[in-house]
């Protein structure tokens, strides 16, 4: 069993996992949940997250809470921060798995006063008991990988590398809804479209995006439609008014995103 001299537990009772970035990241941080319940099968585990992302979480099996940071909205000032790092204190995590390192992240984890905080050693960094070297911008490996790295460094056995998304029933009764009343049928195939981006730089042209959309209907048999999120929906009006295309901006939760891409 791993031990360091930073702990005062050879096993943890509970522990933290810390991710507040993307969906994306969030999906391929799943496979550390699992493992660290292979590990420590007894141990209570929870996941501090930001509020868009809850749903990729909620109904994990391996996950025994869902903490949600919103560091954009209700605890976006230094006060709020304060005192949700004091709502940790109170939960009496031995263990903070930081897999994305943020300022915030490390300050609430260290008032949060849990003693032992493994993460890379960036960005108030120094606040960590232990640090791993900071190399993604190097591009080495896969996000995923990079997150196992830090149970690597703490010795346990990595038994499983898949993602876990949980899907809803009712996520699953909305989709079907919305896809009949487009005439979507059940043997039919779908091409999904996401025009937009976090970051603009990685955002094609609309007209590029409408362009790809006439030759899929072109040579293809399938049916297409259009995704983002309500705040993002002017990415995608141009690919909308093609004809034929589904158009589902804005009308998806995460949860029902899953279960139309399932």
């Amino acid at each position: 069993m791993f031990y360091d001299k930073n702990l005062t537990r050879k096993t943890p009772r509970r522990i933290l996992i810390v991710r507040t970035d993307r969906i994306g990241d969030v999906i391929l941080s799943t496979p550390v949940i699992k493992n660290l319940r292979a590990s420590f099968p007894s141990s209570y585990i929870a996941f501090m997250c930001r509020p868009y992302t809850r749903q990729i979480l909620e109904g994990n099996p391996y996950l025994d809470e869902v903490i949600v940071y919103d560091k954009y909205g209700k605890h976006k000032s230094i006060w709020s921060s304060v005192k949700f790092s004091l709502f940790l204190r109170k939960k009496k995590f031995d263990w903070a798995i930081i897999l994305h390192p943020t300022n915030r992240a490390h300050l609430v984890t260290f008032f949060a006063g849990i003693p032992f905080r493994i993460g890379w050693n960036k960005k108030l960094g120094f606040l960590l008991t232990k640090k791993l070297l900071h190399k993604k911008q190097e591009g080495e490996k896969h996000e995923l990988e990079y997150t196992l790295d830090i149970l690597r460094a703490l010795k346990l056995s990595i038994v499983d590398k898949t993602t876990y998304f949980p899907l809803k029933k009712e996520a699953q009764e909305k989709v079907n809804f919305l896809l009949g009343s487009w005439g979507v049928k059940e043997k039919d195939k779908l091409i999904v479209i996401h025009p937009s981006a976090s970051c603009p730089s990685k955002r094609w042209p609309q007209e590029y995006f409408s362009c790809l959309v006439r030759m899929l209907k072109e040579k293809l048999p399938y049916k297409v439609a259009v995704i983002c999120a309500k705040n993002e929906e002017v990415y995608g009006e141009k690919v909308a008014e093609e004809s034929g295309v589904i158009d589902l901006r804005g009308k998806l939760s995460i949860s029902e995103l899953g279960a139309l891409l399932s």
